[in-house]
């Protein structure tokens, strides 16, 4: 993308996404690590995402006092550390607008940042005084302008295990403070700028309204985004040169405010983690542009962003295109085969089962939250069904081909038979060494197919009529030494019969351990994809329950023992709740797998019935 572009547009107080953005989005099939800036207009945010992209100039920055972006532009980049990444960068609607001045609709802005990013950066000027906390007054909304559960789920959980749950699907926190000028020292000791945060979140001691008042935007803070960093940057150069910040040389700058924009820059390249949902699946590009969707589409009904159903809506959305995906895959890769038909069945199955292997690695690889495997099973029923018809192509081409070879070979003995070759005596024996001539020829033909044997079993019995009036009519030979041409003949017949049902079994049972092998590769890519899965979130889990407890100790450590001892409570129950839902491997061994087992079962005992019935007749 070589220069921004709008994603959300913000129209008359109404937000709506640009087509255009999200079709961009959904052809970005990289996982995508996703930066928002958010804060107080005209304070400096479009130059810092301009400085993450690598570029002097893309987002408007402005040089008057009126705001220059409107709803949430996206600058999507390669990302400069992690390999096959793309880094989305969002630059918000500043918030407080005077020319605006609607504070629901910042609210919203504000919420959909949040939303959508790995890493949030809120930029304020001057100094984390009291009035820059107040300004993230929409930190102590969230819980009215985003729900992490469905209505049903969240009636059946209390407000603490709802407030852990934001700090997992939320994202890092950054405070960049812009034209700072202080010292940083606080009682006479200089303090890092984490330490200057940290020290301008404290909360204050008491019940009374001044202090709940002062303690409600920090304690918020502190709740929802235990992970947080700050950097402090002086001016870049003199008030006169800022209208032309975008234009000048780094020369130019301060080198103080280049030393911080750089660590600013190396602190977000290294530290943003992947943008995820469900608890570890990594979001792409393409599914980007589905919460997008959802998210505003959401709040344009008047409805809250529910995080659980916007990820189960995109969920049907992604599974879908991952069957779809997956199949086309198989279908692309059974085309060499099928270019070669008739084949064996070995050929055959070699090529399907590792054309099943790879479309499964395809949907595992795109698919998620299919917890009961419904989309899976679909996925092994399109491919059941390609496979069966491509036997029934390869049996027709095998027929087809073993049938005009036969007749072919048959063209100089229908001859002779015209010109009464065999008539006269002796001729069967002659007629018996062109026939099997004629047989050794086509077992000697490679590259018949599947049929080879059945065919040839049809052609003698066609020909016994044949065969036997030769026999009759041959005056040398006696009575019963045609009974002993006539037994051998029947034995013949039935060998040529065995060998035909021999052919059409080995192609049964091969095709029956095909199924079975798919089956049990498609359970297994599942199993590994689920325990990966469950190791990401207890690594979310892990990150989350130690930050809570860093928390914790803080509070206990300035003298907050009762606040310190609900967020204990809030800890245990968190704890409680992590166990609960998922039960590690146990869950998935002895809940989740026996449900897909199942529904892969089904599809497996149809496709044998369809099998048996058609080998039957």
């Amino acid at each position: 993308m070589d220069s921004p572009m709008c994603l959300i547009e913000n129209v008359d107080g109404e937000l709506r996404v640009v087509p255009e953005a999200i079709k961009y989005l959904h052809g970005l099939n990289q996982d995508v690590v996703v930066v928002a800036v958010v804060g107080l207009y005209r304070t400096g945010k479009s130059y810092l995402m301009n400085k993450l992209a690598g570029k002097k100039k893309g987002f408007a920055l402005g040089a008057t006092v009126q705001s220059k972006t409107k709803g949430i532009w996206m600058w999507c980049v390669p990302h400069p550390v992690k390999r096959d990444h793309t880094m989305v960068l969002l630059d918000t609607e500043g918030l407080g607008d005077v020319e605006k001045g609607d504070t629901k609709n910042d609210a919203w802005i504000f919420s959909l940042a949040i939303l959508l990013s790995s890493t949030l950066v809120y930029n304020s000027r001057g100094t984390i005084d009291n009035q820059a906390v107040e300004n993230l007054q929409y930190v102590t909304e969230l819980t009215d302008r985003i729900k992490v559960k469905s209505s049903s789920a969240a009636s059946s959980c209390d407000d603490e295990e709802e407030d852990m749950q934001y700090v997992q699907f939320f994202p890092d926190f950054v405070w960049a403070v812009r034209d700072f000028t202080l010292r940083l020292e606080i009682d006479g000791r200089n303090v890092t700028e984490d330490e200057y945060l940290e020290h301008s979140l404290d909360i204050k001691k008491g019940n009374n309204k001044k202090s709940m008042m002062y303690n409600l935007p920090r304690e918020c803070i502190r709740k929802y985004f235990p992970s947080r960093k700050c950097f402090v940057f002086t001016s870049p150069t003199n008030p006169d040169k800022m209208s032309r910040l975008d234009s000048m040389d780094e020369s130019e700058l301060c080198g103080d405010f280049l030393k911080v924009a750089d660590n600013f820059c190396s602190y977000i390249f290294k530290q943003s983690r992947v943008k995820t949902v469900n608890r570890g699946h990594n979001v792409t590009g393409r599914m980007l542009g589905h919460l997008v969707n959802t998210y505003v589409l959401t709040i344009a009904s008047g409805a809250v962003p529910c995080l659980e159903n916007a990820v189960l809506a995109m969920a049907q959305i992604e599974n879908q295109a991952a069957v779809d995906e997956g199949l086309a895959v198989y279908q692309k890769g059974m085309e060499e085969v099928k270019a070669l038909f008739p084949v064996d069945m070995g050929q055959l199955s070699a090529h399907h089962l590792r054309s099943d292997h790879q479309a499964t690695q395809v949907f595992i690889s795109r698919s998620f939250k299919d917890e009961n495997g419904d989309f899976l099973k679909a996925l092994a029923e399109a491919i059941s069904k390609h496979y069966a018809d491509l036997r029934i192509q390869n049996e027709v081409t095998s027929e087809k081909k073993c049938k005009d070879f036969l007749e072919m070979l048959s063209v100089p003995i229908s001859q002779k038979i015209t010109a009464g070759i065999y008539a006269t005596p002796g001729g069967y024996e002659v007629y018996c060494n062109h026939h099997d001539n004629l047989v050794a020829q086509y077992r000697a033909e490679p590259n018949k197919g599947v049929r080879a044997e059945e065919i040839l079993d049809r052609f003698l019995r066609d020909k016994n009529l044949e065969k036997s009036s030769i026999l009759q009519a041959d005056k040398r030979l006696t009575e019963n030494e045609k009974k002993i041409f006539e037994e051998k003949e029947r034995t013949a017949v039935l060998e040529q019969e065995r060998k035909a049902a021999v052919e059409k079994q080995a192609e049964l049972e091969r095709t029956l351990e095909d199924d079975r092998k798919t089956k049990d590769d498609k359970l297994k890519q599942m199993e590994e994809k689920m325990k990966e899965h469950l190791k990401q979130q207890e690594l979310d889990f892990s990150r989350a329950l130690e930050c809570k407890m860093k928390e914790q100790k803080d509070l206990l450590e300035k003298g907050h023992k009762e606040k310190a001892d609900l967020m204990r409570q809030e800890i245990e129950e968190f704890k409680k709740s992590q166990k609960t839902e998922n039960q590690g491997g146990n869950f998935l061994e002895t809940t989740i797998l026996p449900i897909v087992r199942v529904g892969l079962d089904a599809v497996s005992s149809f496709f044998q019935y369809k099998l048996l019935k058609k080998t039957v007749l």
